[in-house]
């Protein structure tokens, strides 16, 4: 009941962000980076400070965007919305299914987030931009995840990430990193339900650094650590990835991924492929 009241308030913000045409195209190229799997605004597996969108102080924006994620033996498609209102407060949702090809059945959860900028600009103050954020997740497909220990099919990760643009840093290029520490209960972010048996260490630690080549083309890596609450050797995430941005309308990211084990299973690399637009 919960989560379809905020489904609900989510939609009605974003249409009448879009219905009012109170858009913007405020900020540099390339700044608010793309959208992560789980909706929010940053990399593609972690959540930076910047809040998806061009929106400035004056003004609202929207985006959506979708992703794909194919490994070994495993496929993730997720697409999501979100919602900037004056580069203070970003509101998303997200949709995801988690193809499991050995056992040929779908996993399915929904996440809602928010994040508001506490403090800092990522270009334009000597601190790094400082954002608070949290992603309220549903798995709907629950029967594996209770039958592999997972305690609980919903959970809340709550997050706190520092970005920072460096301009002309290394040999006049431009540097982004962002550090993002996350408490979380989440197995295979959630997929696999919550907590278990071997729960220990909640606070997770993400990292991501980028070069921008130029104004329109950026390549960089990623790492994730996650918990192994249910004692199947769960890995930590990385990805190196370029992204493209021909315009403030349009980005494309594509990436190598290793995500390590997933239910016992080893060795999953692949690709993704993500688009985001942005109104």
């Amino acid at each position: 009941m919960i989560m379809n009241k905020f489904t609900s308030i989510f939609y009605a913000c974003f249409f009448t962000v879009f219905s009012l045409n109170c858009l913007a195209e405020g900020k540099i190229l390339a700044t608010p980076g793309v959208s992560q799997i789980e909706g929010s605004g940053g990399g593609g597996i972690v959540p930076w400070a910047q809040l998806a969108g061009y929106a400035t102080e004056e003004s609202i924006s929207a985006s959506a965007a979708c992703s794909r994620v194919t490994v070994k033996d495993f496929s993730l498609d997720s697409c999501g919305v979100q919602a900037n209102f004056y580069d203070r407060i970003e509101l998303s949702y997200a949709k995801q299914t988690f193809e499991v090809n050995p056992l040929k059945l779908d996993l399915k959860q929904t996440i809602i987030g928010a994040k508001i900028n506490l403090f800092g600009d990522l270009v334009y103050t000597s601190l790094p931009q400082i954002s608070l954020g949290i992603q309220s997740k549903r798995l709907k497909t629950s029967d594996v995840a209770f039958a592999l220990g997972a305690e609980k099919d919903s959970g809340t990760d709550v997050y706190i990430a520092a970005s920072k643009l460096h301009l002309g840093f290394i040999n006049g290029y431009n540097w982004l990193w962002n550090i993002t520490a996350r408490h979380t209960k989440a197995n295979q972010i959630g997929l696999l339900g919550f907590g278990g048996a071997n729960e220990k260490a909640k606070i997770q630690l993400e990292a991501s650094t980028a070069i921008l080549l130029d104004r329109h083309l950026a390549i960089g890596v990623e790492y994730r650590q996650k918990p192994d609450n249910l004692g199947l050797g769960e890995n930590h995430w990385k990805d190196i990835f370029v992204a493209w941005f021909p315009n403030k309308h349009l980005s494309v990211t594509l990436a190598y991924v290793d995500l390590g084990s997933i239910a016992a299973i080893d060795k999953q690399t692949g690709w993704y492929l993500s688009t985001m637009w942005y109104l």
